[in-house]
């Protein structure tokens, strides 16, 4: 089992993009269903050309870790800080889904483009945490058939956008506010955990422009993070109140089993499936484990990634794993052989309180700078 200590992560050069992108002016456009980027102010642009990684790659890991620089693209017409959680890559048309809750939009950057369509019309709310108000409104994205599907925290509604034409379909309202969504090929189906319900709401998407209520998965806690092995019908979500991650049966609905985690007592966040070799990666709040889906969820080697980790990433085509801690404000890729064993590829700062990055196909990866309202692209070359 390969371990990485906190000495040996701090050593590893890191390379920031030092420019600050200014705060963007107030959101003044209408308020219509989609804005181009073409009539946002200058400040929702990618201010220079942002060169990224296309070959193929190898899925071979690299013998020397290598240092990550991000350009930086202001969020259109957002009021800094940008209220993001989940966010999503678009294969095909290659393109990045950042839901914005205190703008009740989707801004949907275009990679090759570098610009950003924004999708507005999302109904946002405030509510009191903790003695002050936050805006809740769209906050989680999962790209489907033709359909994106768009988690409102603020409505407790599933509302599908056509991934052609970016226009809001009829939304579903859930029972439960909404926080992850995740669309399952196989089945036809959106599922979406409900952390309040302690169960995960799963919903017919065979028409994918009208979903309709379908079933609930009960759980004995509070669902954190998910992920999908639709090679093996099976869908995994955490329980963040019980450290424990549980296996679904993706055709009953049905837990099939739980696996317990050793994680602090922060318990774990997000989730990642590595369908071809039947791992598991279940990200704790300052390290991940890989855990062995064949053996019952044996853990088989941990990784250090530093304080604030939440959802994590998986590109099994290259078997690398993106690590976007918050707190220590640094993106960690990591290559897994076929054993499990962990060796970090690359690393790069990022700000403080990014988290949930995404990858590309070509292995680029994507994270949003909550307090500069601003989206960091990172250009990966092996």
């Amino acid at each position: 089992m390969t371990f990485f200590s906190r000495s040996a992560f701090l050593s590893l050069g890191m390379v920031c993009g030092c420019e600050r992108a200014a705060a963007p002016p107030p959101d003044t456009a209408p308020k219509t269903a989609v804005m181009s980027s073409a009539t946002a102010t200058p400040e929702g642009r990618v201010a220079a050309p942002l060169e990224l990684n296309v070959d193929s790659g190898s899925p071979s890991a690299p013998r020397v870790a290598s240092s990550l620089v991000f350009r930086p693209a202001a969020l259109p017409a957002v009021h800094a800080p940008a209220a993001v959680d989940y966010i999503a890559y678009e294969p095909g048309r290659e393109r990045i889904w950042v839901p914005v809750a205190n703008t009740g939009s989707v801004d949907v950057f275009d990679i090759a483009a570098r610009t950003f369509t924004r999708i507005d019309g999302f109904t946002t709310s405030e509510l009191g945490v903790k003695g002050s108000k936050r805006t809740m409104g769209p906050s989680a994205v999962s790209i489907g058939d033709g359909f994106a599907y768009v988690g409102n925290r603020a409505t407790h509604e599933v509302c599908p956008v056509s991934t052609s034409t970016l226009t809001i379909g009829t939304c579903l309202k859930l029972p439960s506010a909404t926080d992850g969504v995740a669309y399952v090929a196989s089945a036809k189906e959106v599922w979406v955990t409900t952390p309040r319900d302690q169960s995960i709401a799963v919903l017919d998407a065979s028409k994918p422009d009208a979903l309709v209520a379908k079933a609930i998965v009960k759980l004995d806690g509070a669902p954190e993070g998910y992920a999908l092995d639709d090679r093996r019908g099976l869908f995994f979500t955490n329980l963040e109140d019980k450290n424990e991650t549980v296996v679904i049966d993706v055709k009953t609905h049905k837990p099939k089993t739980t696996w317990s985690l050793d994680c602090s007592s922060a318990g774990p966040r997000g989730i990642a499936s590595d369908a071809k070799r039947g791992f598991v990666y279940v990200a704790c709040t300052d390290q991940v484990l890989v855990l062995d889906g064949a053996r019952n969820g044996a853990k088989l080697a941990m990784l250090d990634t530093g304080a604030g980790v939440d959802n994590i990433d998986w590109l099994e085509a290259r078997q690398l794993l993106y690590v976007a801690a918050g707190k220590a404000a640094t993106l960690t890729v990591a290559h897994v052989d076929d054993r499990g064993q962990l060796s970090v590829v690359a690393r790069g700062a990022t700000a403080d309180g990014a988290r949930n990055g995404v990858a590309d196909a070509s292995a680029n990866a994507y994270v949003v700078d909550r307090a500069e309202a601003r989206l960091l692209a990172f250009a990966y070359t092996p």
